[in-house]
């Protein structure tokens, strides 16, 4: 009887043991997620450049579908600015003075002070980055370069389940000057904040909680969460990613700027974007999104009810 009751606990170790798919490597220059051998995704650490131009840091690429194939862009010849999965604004004011220009990359940088793994329930593995927005054109007595922003930026991946994998992001950006304010580009799209820079296939499909979804100009409302979907997989595989943007956003979350070729997608935050908000020196504006990759089109999975459910987190 008690080689029979050592047994199982050793079979239920090896269980637990296995069910710790998500590992995380962090080096100088970048994190890693795997789930057993198969990569996740690559949060960057180090800048990166174009022959010098271009500085960026702290943005997700490459991110990886299911079947491995490698979903995001970086400096795609069409926007050499745009990078993978990354959140970024044009305007930055302190009082009445302008400053860089985070999407555009314009005198501004990211310096990523320090990116740890942080503890979370469940499976799911997450790191935590702190990082101070810099720019030139904002310096002490001594002439370096004073940031301006504390941000948190919390990444967590949960291993794969019913052909699915949920990564969460969550953005707390706090001022380090007074009457500091951010916004997206001053015209009437306004897009700002959290995107994503995908390979645009030829077949794809936008879905929302509306139904299918037809890119425009202009924002398009189609409420809190978008589903991108086409032949992303290996062999031209259906596959695709859904957004959805958390209920406790700030302002208004049902707003999207999308792109069926040569640009991104985004989730337009502050809305309308060409009129700057505020940001608090005490209290973080906080971001929350939830990424879902999947195999098969929009109807693989009930999008409706995953949104509810993260709601509730």
């Amino acid at each position: 009887m008690f080689r029979i009751f050592i047994f199982f606990c050793f079979v239920h170790l090896a269980n637990v043991i296995n069910a710790q798919k998500i590992s995380i490597e962090i080096q100088a220059d970048a994190a890693h997620f795997v789930e057993n051998k198969d990569s996740v995704l690559t949060y960057q650490i180090a800048e990166k450049s174009l022959n010098g131009t271009y500085r960026r840091s702290n943005y997700i690429h490459p991110l990886y579908s299911l079947d491995g194939q490698i979903l995001t862009e970086d400096f795609p010849k069409d926007h050499l600015h745009h990078r993978g999965i990354f959140w970024a604004w044009h305007q930055m004011y302190i009082g009445d003075t302008q400053l860089g220009d985070a999407w555009d990359i314009k005198d501004f940088s990211w310096d990523v002070k320090s990116v740890k793994e942080v503890q979370v329930e469940g499976k799911a593995k997450a790191i935590q980055a702190e990082v101070f927005w810099k720019t030139s054109q904002w310096k002490d007595d001594q002439g370096n370069e004073k940031p301006v922003v504390r941000e948190v930026t919390t990444i967590k991946v949960y291993p794969v389940e019913n052909q699915y994998r949920k990564i969460d992001v969550e953005i707390a950006i706090r001022a380090l000057e007074s009457h500091m304010r951010i916004g997206g580009s001053e015209n009437e799209k306004g897009y700002g904040g959290f995107s994503t820079r995908v390979r645009l296939v030829n077949d794809i499909e936008f879905t929302s909680s509306s139904g299918e979804t037809r890119p425009q100009n202009l924002p398009v409302e189609a409420g809190n969460w978008m589903d991108i979907s086409g032949s992303f997989g290996k062999g031209g595989a259906l596959s695709g990613m859904s957004i959805l943007c958390h209920p406790d956003n700030p302002g208004f979350s049902d707003r999207w700027i999308l792109r069926s070729e040569k640009s991104m997608q985004n989730a337009v935050y502050p809305y309308p974007g060409a009129i700057a908000v505020p940001i608090s020196e005490t209290q973080p504006t906080v971001l929350r999104y939830r990424l879902i990759i999947h195999e098969g089109g929009s109807e693989f999975l009930d999008i409706e009810s995953e949104h509810a459910e993260y709601g509730k987190q």
